[in-house]
């Protein structure tokens, strides 16, 4: 028998009525067949109190064991008496209970229906979600009794809808049609099921009119659901490509260095977070939720300073001459992917979010935001601004733009072209860093990070416009708000191509990209 009285635990409760667990309530959970367990399971979750709850729960865990007619609950490796909590010695020949599949549905259940009533807003939207696929109408009650007490909104509405998907498979006609005009409301793709099974099974026409109805209505708002899904999985996409190529977008775009590296430089930005990561967790394991915001400087300086290296080391020979700066900075990332693996290993290693990037928030039922994507995005548009602040209104930035319109000239007025290419340099490849630190909350770190997006890199910035932040913005928002509604409907290859073809023909009617640039630089 199901737990059909579990309502009146509700009014017991809420109420303060004082209940002690008793002996022959434990044993008869624990010992016996398996409907006799569940009969006595329900009969003590009737009047549940802490301590009863607290006992279901252990047993739930696998945290009881037995020794004869003696309980014992396991708490950190100790054993305690279920009734007066006190600690017991564990014998050694104490065995642990075995809970058929039938008794842990019963468990799952009669706990459900205890945290209904829990004063932590987590919790009553857990128990929510496990009574959701319940459809027994004995239940009605304590959901009711649960409704009524309920504060928060969102979950009043849940609670409203498992009460009326209970009540679609109601005997009554009336109760059903009440359902169905509660659930046509709904934007859960759960819900959705739900109509679309009682729609096979419904007897009466009437009934059967108003379920189509309703699981058209739902179907709609779903399909709303999906278009917001795509449009933010796009600017999701797109903050990341964004990163990505404002990196590029100064070594190429407004130095003209075509580096095949940057993909690697990314790479350097993510391992860097990962190193962070386990000097927080070995030497400040107190404060590892915010080690990120160390691995963020550290992810910058560790690629700022590779990229200058490479420039001084190799790249200031090869300028004016593409082709072999394409070679050289091909060949250095390889180098750099064989000393990754040499140093971390071949396979991929693992960086934790912190809490605060855990979870999510739920605008929709089939629409739900991660908070490390909008951290990123975030994250993205502070980049961004910093970047072009930088460019547009410090004197490195002054310096840059000069060398870049006109380097004779620039050398004429005192400006060490030398010192400012290199810096830029290091601009860009510490951006890439932060391209990488990004990365790293959204995927596992390997040698192979960087070659997934360095030639959307380079179509980005080529879009946009060489040298222009503003049409590197468009261009990577376009491109991954494009790719994302293309993958719905062609698939991911598909639409990869898709993109490409697209590009392409864009660049042939518009070689300049988005914004054309502007001044002597235009004109050399």
């Amino acid at each position: 028998m199901p737990i059909r009285h579990l309502f009146l635990f509700a009014t017991f409760f809420i109420a303060g009525h004082a209940y002690a667990l008793s002996a022959d309530e434990v044993k008869g959970i624990i010992f016996g067949e398996t409907e006799a367990r569940v009969a006595a399971l329900n009969k003590a979750a009737v009047n549940a109190d802490e301590k009863t709850a607290a006992f279901i729960q252990a047993l739930s865990d696998d945290a009881v064991k037995t020794s004869g007619e003696q309980v014992f609950v396991i708490k950190d490796g100790k054993a305690f008496d279920p009734l007066t909590d006190a600690e017991q010695p564990l014998p050694a020949d104490a065995e642990d209970v075995i809970n058929p599949n039938m008794m842990r549905s019963e468990m799952d259940n009669a706990l459900a229906a205890i945290k209904l009533f829990s004063k932590d807003q987590k919790v009553r939207s857990d128990a929510i979600k496990t009574l959701a696929g319940d459809s027994d109408e004995a239940r009605l009650p304590l959901i009711e009794k649960a409704y009524a007490l309920e504060s928060d909104a969102q979950l009043k509405s849940q609670l409203e809808r498992l009460r009326a998907a209970i009540l679609l498979g109601s005997s009554d006609r009336a109760k059903r049609l009440e359902a169905v005009a509660q659930l046509a409301s709904s934007s859960n793709p759960a819900t959705k099921t739900a109509l679309i099974e009682r729609l096979g099974a419904e007897p009466d026409a009437d009934v059967k009119v108003a379920l189509q109805a309703a699981l058209a209505k739902v179907e709609a708002s779903l399909a709303w659901g999906n278009r917001l899904g795509a449009v933010f999985s796009g600017i999701s996409l797109g903050s990341i490509l964004l990163l990505v190529a404002l990196g590029l977008a100064i070594t190429y775009g407004l130095m003209g260095v075509i580096n095949m590296a940057h993909g690697e430089l990314m790479m350097i930005g993510a391992y860097a977070t990962y190193v962070v990561q386990g000097l927080f967790q070995k030497y400040l394991p107190g404060a590892f939720d915010w080690y990120l915001l160390a691995a963020v400087p550290v992810a910058f300086l560790a690629s700022a300073l590779m990229g200058a290296l490479l420039e001084r080391g190799v790249i200031r020979f090869l300028y004016g001459r593409p082709l072999e700066t394409l070679l050289a900075t091909w060949g250095i990332s390889l180098m750099l992917q064989q000393l990754v693996r040499s140093i971390f290993g071949a396979q991929n290693v693992g960086v934790e979010n912190p809490v605060w990037m855990s979870g999510g928030v739920q605008v929709l039922g089939n629409l739900s935001l991660p908070f490390n994507r909008l951290v990123i995005i975030g994250f993205a548009i502070a980049v961004l601004l910093g970047v072009g602040w930088l460019i547009g209104r410090t004197r490195l930035g002054l310096f840059v733009r000069g060398v870049t319109q006109n380097r004779p000239i620039a050398s004429c007025m005192g400006v060490n072209t030398a010192r400012i290419d290199t810096y830029a340099f290091a601009l860009g490849s510490g951006i890439a860093g932060l391209a990488g630190c990004a990365l790293s909350q959204v995927g596992n770190v390997g040698p192979d990070l960087g070659q997934g997006y360095i030639v959307d890199a380079f179509m980005v910035v080529v879009l946009g416009g060489v040298g222009q932040l503003a049409g590197t913005v468009y261009a990577a928002m376009g491109l991954g708000i494009l790719n994302k509604f293309l993958e719905g409907w062609t698939g991911a290859v598909l639409a990869k191509i898709a993109v490409l073809v697209l590009i392409i023909i864009f660049i042939q009617k518009r070689p300049q990209g988005i914004f054309a640039m502007k001044g002597r630089s235009a004109e050399a």
